[in-house]
């Protein structure tokens, strides 16, 4: 199932207006903010959206900051998953953007992300207690 979904806006200060009115109507709000990024969710946090300027580097434990136009997580059963998830896509010509691996964030999460074969940003995660 889908973790979270984040996209990629050119100017995020208009955007974040956007968001923050048109999704309130439906109970999603935002959760979390910084200069260039919002975290939006319902009151149960997943799945959430991510909008931002860039994919945050912190997400990807070391990687540069991506500009890929979407950014789409996978909620994965374990790290074996994750890590299948990964080398599989590697072996079929998408390229690598952050291998299987902790990810530094308040919650434990264990991920892999890769650029598909048309420049997306996906993610297997998996949160562990």
């Amino acid at each position: 199932m889908i973790h979270h979904l984040g996209i990629v806006v050119a100017d995020f200060v208009r955007s974040a207006a956007l968001y923050d009115a048109c999704l309130a109507p439906l109970g999603i709000r935002r959760a979390e903010t910084d200069l260039d990024w919002a975290i939006y969710a319902a009151a149960a946090g997943h799945p959430f959206l991510w909008v931002g300027a860039e994919i945050p580097s912190f997400w990807k434990s070391g990687h540069e900051p991506s500009r890929s136009p979407i950014h789409l997580a996978f909620t994965a059963p374990d790290r074996a998953a994750v890590n299948a998830f990964y080398y599989a896509a590697i072996e079929l010509g998408a390229e690598d953007n952050g291998a299987p691996g902790p990810r530094v964030s308040d919650a434990n999460f264990y991920s892999a992300f890769i650029i598909d074969l048309d420049g997306n940003n996906i993610e297997a995660t998996v949160q562990e207690t």
